[in-house]
Parts: C-alpha cells; sequence; structure tokens
C-alpha cells in the first residue's frame, strides 16, 4: 500500500496537480483544518475537489480528525521552529486518543494523498499522520511528493 503526502504551498497549480498524476494518486484527502481560506489560492475546499477531479480524475475528502486542534496549531504558529517538540508529542497524544487508525478504512489510503499547506513534510502534521497510521496499520509505503 502507498500513502503520498503533499503540501501545497510554494507549488503552482501545474507542479502540483502533474506531481498527483505521475504518482498514480487516487484521492486527496485534506487533513487541514481550515481548508477554506482565501489564501489557499487553488488549494480552497471547493476549488480543489473540482480540480482534482476535472484536472487529474483524484478523488478529494476532507477529513479533519487527522488535523490538529485550533489550540495545539496556535501555539505551533507563534514559534514553528522552537516548538515543534512540544507540537509533534501532542498531536501524537491527540491522534492516539482520536484512534485515527479505525477511523480511516485501509482501502481509502491506498493511493491516497495527505494533504496540508506545508512545503516541506519535515515539520509537517501531514508526515506525523502517515507514519502513525503506518506504525498502526497494515504495511504503508509513505512517498513524499
Amino acid at each position: 500500500m502507498k500513502l503520498f503526502t503533499i503540501g501545497f504551498t510554494h507549488k503552482s497549480a501545474e507542479d502540483f496537480f502533474t506531481r498527483l498524476e505521475r504518482a498514480g494518486v487516487k484521492r486527496i484527502l485534506d487533513i487541514r483544518l481550515n481548508n477554506v481560506s482565501q489564501l489557499a489560492g487553488f488549494a480552497k475546499r471547493d476549488d480543489l475537489r473540482y480540480f482534482a477531479k476535472a484536472i487529474a480524475g483524484i478523488d478529494y475528502t476532507h477529513v479533519p480528525e487527522l488535523a490538529p486542534t485550533e489550540d495545539i496549531l496556535k501555539a505551533y504558529r507563534a514559534d514553528k521552529k522552537s516548538v515543534w517538540p512540544e507540537f509533534e508529542r501532542q498531536f501524537k497524544k491527540l491522534m492516539m486518543q482520536r484512534h485515527i487508525e479505525k477511523s480511516i478504512s485501509h482501502s481509502m489510503l491506498d493511493h491516497a494523498c495527505l494533504l496540508c499547506s506545508e512545503d516541506k513534510p519535515d515539520h509537517c502534521h501531514r508526515r506525523l499522520v502517515a507514519e502513525y497510521l503506518a506504525e498502526h496499520g497494515p504495511r504503508i509505503e509513505i512517498v513524499h511528493l
């Protein structure tokens, strides 16, 4: 099973959709808490749903239970680099409490792509979600696009 991740920041729509299409992504799992901001451009929820299907035949699902809470996000945004270890600890605890491995079917994950805004996965919750699901479910190959 392959599980992809991608962030839309610093990517043109062409680059973004080309990466998804070339990878063979079947569905975007939008794991952002806030996905309707005007700052999201082409990745705003309703636009993304339309573009993904029209351009690449990719389904779209918003999965807010895979997003951090507003409180966890607010603390992280205050000083991203210095608070990352605390963000990671709190978010891992939240995933355990939510039992996210039970909230999404394995078939839904196969060739799905976890979407958020961060350009790189290093300090991003999408990486943490992918790793958590790989640890608590079937064998998953994680590919960061």
